[in-house]
């Protein structure tokens, strides 16, 4: 669940259609596309490639300066591939939860404003937010915003506590590559 990075033309994006009048057995998986085999490897590469450069590189003080660079620019890499290509779309009576290899983010149904439908995803509004749900087959964009549509018109009178993004095992991950890229320079330089 990201938000859009480019402005749909008027003609690609429609209002959802009216809900549908019996919704799907609760809480409902979104039909995605599968993820493609170049998210996971962008994802991973980081952890191989970085600690093994930082345990190469070593020719006097400027180099622990490279070090750092190489892990800060192997966390970015990770962060954006963690955050790309959605895994799962799970809705449920009172959110929609989406993961990633990072986070699991949630999105309470009555924060949202107005849901569009594109040609194969459903981009849901919340203020000047626009959260994207990519990868829908097109046969079933419109079935899909009409469950949404649904979900979000019963929960509007409820009330609703508020949700934070929770951590996945991507995040785990991350902090296991911080340790191997930076841990790996040290041990074979003998610094611990």
């Amino acid at each position: 669940m990201g938000n859009r990075s480019e402005q749909q033309s008027p003609e690609q994006l429609s209002p959802a259609p009216e809900p549908v009048a019996e919704l799907p057995a609760l809480p409902w998986r979104v039909p995605l596309d599968p993820a493609p085999w170049w998210a996971w490897a962008l994802f991973v590469t980081p952890f191989i490639a970085v600690p093994a450069l930082n345990s190469w590189l070593w020719m006097g003080a400027r180099d622990i300066l490279a070090v750092f660079l190489l892990t800060i620019i192997g966390a970015s890499v990770v962060r954006i591939a963690g955050g790309v290509v959605l895994y799962r779309v799970m809705l449920t009576p009172t959110a929609l939860k989406a993961r990633t290899s990072m986070l699991i983010r949630s999105l309470r149904w009555q924060d949202v404003d107005k849901i569009e439908v594109g040609d194969d995803n459903v981009v849901l509004t919340r203020g000047k937010d626009e959260n994207e749900i990519n990868g829908i087959p097109v046969d079933r964009t419109a079935e899909v915003a009409a469950v949404m549509e649904a979900l979000r018109r019963q929960a509007a009178g409820r009330p609703a506590r508020r949700a934070t993004p929770r951590p996945g095992i991507g995040a785990l991950l991350v902090l296991l590559y911080l340790v191997l890229s930076i841990g790996s320079f040290l041990m074979r330089w003998h610094l611990v």
